[in-house]
């Protein structure tokens, strides 16, 4: 059984892939540089942010419809609460930057050293509806 309290404090985001269940192919979720925070508390709750390094950038007028949503789709942001169960973590989604994604995402998780890594459970692809599974690498702060 893993340590909760190894689990609690600030992770960095090191990389986020994308395996196509159907195809098998791999790809970068959030580019090859992904720019993300996840960070467990105590209390029993959490955060997330990810998004692309290479986010489309405002010239400082109102953006249109197409430039929401082209930023609306290089990024995810949640809390939640969390709860581990046999190798599980489970983030239990109070509010997130897609409402389809409160739901509780169950996710197989290991530490390497001072590296987390969350991966192996399928999942469907928020902006592409493809069943995908996610392999997501953290460096502990």
């Amino acid at each position: 059984m893993t340590d909760a309290k190894t689990l609690l404090g600030t992770w960095k985001m090191i990389s986020w892939t994308r395996t196509v269940v159907s195809t098998g192919e791999v790809s970068n979720a959030m580019g090859a540089d992904p720019i993300g925070y996840i960070a467990y508390h105590a209390d029993g709750r959490m955060m997330a942010f990810v998004a692309n390094r290479q986010r489309p950038k405002s010239n400082g007028t109102a953006l249109s419809t197409q430039q929401k949503a082209d930023l609306f789709d290089t990024m995810l942001a949640y809390a939640a609460t969390y709860t581990l169960e046999d190798g599980r973590l489970i983030h239990h989604v109070e509010a997130a930057w897609n409402p389809a994604w409160q739901i509780d995402l169950i996710r197989p998780f290991a530490f390497n050293g001072e590296t987390l890594v969350i991966s192996d459970a399928p999942g469907n692809d928020p902006v592409t509806g493809e069943e995908v599974i996610y392999r997501l690498e953290f460096r502990k702060l």
